[in-house]
C-alpha cells in the first residue's frame, strides 16, 4: 500500500535528535501545519511541558488541533493563528519569554496544495490565489497581471531559479493584454508554451515546467523570504541559553538565510555552534516521502 505522505513530517527523526525535547520543556513549532513535528514534541514533554504552534493558516490549525488532541501524555498545547516572524508576540501571548527549542518547516502544507480552491497547484485548475492566510494580502492573480515584464523576470529569476524568466514573463505580458490571467490552469498553460513544453509533456516531466514559476509567485505572495529574515532575526532572544533552533527550507534562497544567519549568530556571540552543513533526508526518507528530496535542515544552538 502506497503511503499517505500528506500526514508524513519532514525531517522529523533529524528534528527531534537535534531539538532532544525533554519532560517539562517548552518548545514552538512555527509551521504547524498539520500538526506532525508538534504532535511528536508534545509525546515528549511530558505534564509539565507546553507546545506552542503557529500557523498562517486558519485551516491549518484546526487540522493540527484535533491531532494534537489526541495525543496523550498529559503535555500542553496552545495555537496560535499568526505568522512566525511574529514570534516574540505570539510567545508574549501565551506568557512565555524564552522557550527550549523552535522548529520551522518552511514553504507550503500539503493540504494547502491539494485544495484546487487555494489555487497554489499547477496541476489543479482553480483561482490563481496562493495565499496562505486567505483573510489578509493580494492574491497572486493581482500581482501577475499589474507586475511589469521586467519585474515579473526579475521576480521569477531571483525566487524561482527560473532560467527561462524572461521567455515566462514576456508571454505573460502578451497574454494578460487579452484578458487576465485568473486561474492556475491559463498560468500553468502560459508558462509552459513559453517553455516549449505540450501539456501532456509537462505532466510527465520529473519537474513540471511550470513548478519554479509557482513557487516563486508564492513565495512573493506571502512574503516568504522577509518573514524568514525577520524569524532569523528574532530568534536567538527567543532561546533559553542552550535552547535550539532547527528550520527545514526547500529553496536556495531560504537556506541561504538559514546559513547566514546561524554562522553571523556564532561570530556575533548569539550561538554557541551551529551545523556547519545541512542535514538531509536518507534514501528511506525520500522513498517514503519525495517531498523530503529537496528538504534541507541546519541548527543552531544559543550560546550560554
Amino acid at each position: 500500500m502506497k503511503r499517505d505522505v500528506r500526514h508524513v513530517s519532514v525531517l522529523l527523526g533529524p528534528v527531534l535528535r537535534v531539538l532532544a525535547p525533554r519532560a517539562g520543556g517548552v518548545y514552538v513549532d512555527c509551521t504547524l501545519g498539520l500538526g506532525g513535528h508538534a504532535s511528536e514534541l508534545l509525546r515528549r514533554v511530558g505534564p509539565g511541558g507546553l507546545v506552542i504552534g503557529i500557523d498562517f493558516d486558519p485551516a491549518n490549525i484546526e487540522i493540527a488541533r484535533a491531532r494534537l488532541e489526541s495525543v496523550g501524555g498529559g503535555g500542553r498545547f496552545e495555537l496560535f493563528h499568526n505568522n512566525f516572524a511574529a514570534l516574540p508576540t505570539v510567545l508574549a501571548q501565551a506568557g512565555v519569554e524564552q522557550v527550549d527549542g523552535v522548529v520551522a518547516d518552511l514553504g507550503v502544507a500539503s493540504p494547502q496544495i491539494d485544495d484546487p480552491g487555494r489555487g497554489f497547484s499547477y496541476r489543479r485548475a482553480g483561482p490563481l490565489d496562493m495565499r496562505m492566510d486567505p483573510t489578509r494580502g493580494k492574491p497572486a492573480s493581482e500581482l501577475i497581471n499589474r507586475m511589469s515584464e521586467r519585474e515579473l523576470a526579475s521576480v521569477l529569476l531571483e525566487l524561482g531559479d527560473e532560467t527561462d524568466a524572461r521567455e515566462i514573463a514576456r508571454l505573460v505580458v502578451e497574454r494578460r493584454a487579452e484578458r487576465p490571467i485568473t486561474t492556475t490552469e491559463e498560468l500553468m498553460a502560459i508558462v509552459c508554451e513559453a517553455r516549449d513544453f505540450t501539456i501532456q509533456r509537462a505532466a510527465g516531466a520529473k519537474l513540471h515546467p511550470a513548478a519554479r514559476t509557482f513557487q516563486a509567485l508564492r513565495i512573493l505572495v506571502n512574503r516568504e523570504l522577509a518573514n524568514l529574515d525577520r524569524l532569523l532575526a528574532v530568534l536567538p532572544d527567543c532561546l533559553k541559553p542552550g535552547g535550539v533552533a532547527a528550520i527545514i527550507s526547500f529553496h536556495s534562497g531560504e537556506d541561504r538565510r538559514v546559513k547566514g544567519a546561524f554562522l553571523e549568530g556564532v561570530r556575533g556571540g548569539n550561538y554557541s555552534e551551529v551545523s556547519r552543513e545541512p542535514v538531509v533526508a536518507d534514501e528511506a526518507e525520500e522513498r517514503a516521502n519525495p517531498r523530503a528530496r529537496s528538504a534541507k535542515m541546519r541548527w543552531g544552538r544559543r550560546a550560554g
